[in-house]
C-alpha cells in the first residue's frame, strides 16, 4: 500500500513526495485565496468552492489554510472568520449553518507520542466531525478525533479533546460541558440579555414564515 492509500485508510503514513504533491495543488489555490481582493464577496466564494471537497454557500474571510482542501466536506451556510485553519489530513465534516469565529483551529493530523516512532516520520489523521447549527468561538482548538453535536456552542479559547454532545455550551482547556442550552436561551443572547420587542418580533416572523436559511430548532429538538 502507498502512502496516499494508507492516509487514507487512516492508517500510520509517511509524507512522501506522492503525498506533497497532492499538496502543491491545494496550496496553489489557497495562496491565491489569501491575496484576492477582500472586497470581492462572490470571488472569494468561488474561490473557496474549488478549495473544499464539499461546500454549499460557504464563506471564509482570508486568510485560510488548509492541508489538502478535498477532505473537508461543509453543509450549508457556512461561515469562517479570519485565519481559520484546518488540517484536513483525516476527513473534516461540518454540518450545516456552522460558524467559527477568528483563529480557529481543526486537527485531524497527529505524530506518535515516542520520540522514536515520530522520528521516523510516520504520521497519522484521525478525522472530526461536527454537527448542524454549531458556533465555535475564538481561538479554539479542536484536537484529532472529536465528534460536536448538534446545536453546540464552544467558548472561545477551548481546547476540544474529547466528544460534545448536542445542545451544550462548553468552554475550557479540556474543554467540558458548561451547561445545556434550553428553550430560555430562545430570546437572550449576550450573558442573557433579553432581545428587543422589534428583534423579536422580527424572529417570529422568520421562523413563522420560514424564509431564513436556517433550519431553527423546535423547543421540542
Amino acid at each position: 500500500m502507498n502512502n496516499i492509500e494508507r492516509r487514507e485508510n487512516g492508517m500510520l503514513y509517511i509524507s512522501d513526495d506522492a503525498v506533497m504533491a497532492e499538496q502543491k495543488i491545494v496550496r496553489k489555490l489557497v495562496q491565491e485565496f489569501n491575496t484576492m481582493d477582500r472586497s470581492d464577496f462572490d470571488g472569494l466564494a468561488a474561490q473557496i468552492k474549488k478549495i473544499l471537497g464539499k461546500s454549499e454557500n460557504a464563506f471564509i474571510n482570508p486568510p485560510f489554510y488548509c492541508d489538502y482542501g478535498k477532505n473537508i466536506e461543509l453543509g450549508k451556510n457556512f461561515f469562517g472568520n479570519y485565519n481559520l485553519t484546518i488540517l484536513d489530513t483525516g476527513k473534516v465534516r461540518i454540518g450545516d449553518n456552522c460558524q467559527c469565529a477568528p483563529n480557529v483551529s481543526i486537527y485531524t493530523a497527529g505524530h506518535p507520542v515516542h520520540p522514536a516512532t515520530r522520528n521516523t516520520l510516520y504520521e497519522y489523521g484521525i478525522d472530526v466531525t461536527i454537527g448542524d447549527n454549531v458556533w465555535i468561538g475564538g481561538n479554539v482548538v479542536i484536537c484529532p478525533g472529536v465528534t460536536i453535536g448538534d446545536n453546540v456552542v464552544i467558548g472561545a479559547g477551548s481546547v476540544v479533546t474529547k466528544d460534545i454532545p448536542a445542545w451544550s455550551v462548553a468552554a475550557g482547556n479540556p474543554c467540558k460541558v458548561i451547561r445545556k442550552i434550553t428553550e430560555a436561551d430562545r430570546y437572550t443572547y449576550y450573558k442573557g440579555v433579553s432581545a428587543d420587542d422589534e428583534a423579536v418580533a422580527d424572529m417570529q416572523r422568520m421562523w413563522a414564515e420560514n424564509t431564513d436559511p436556517v433550519k431553527f430548532p423546535t423547543a421540542d429538538e
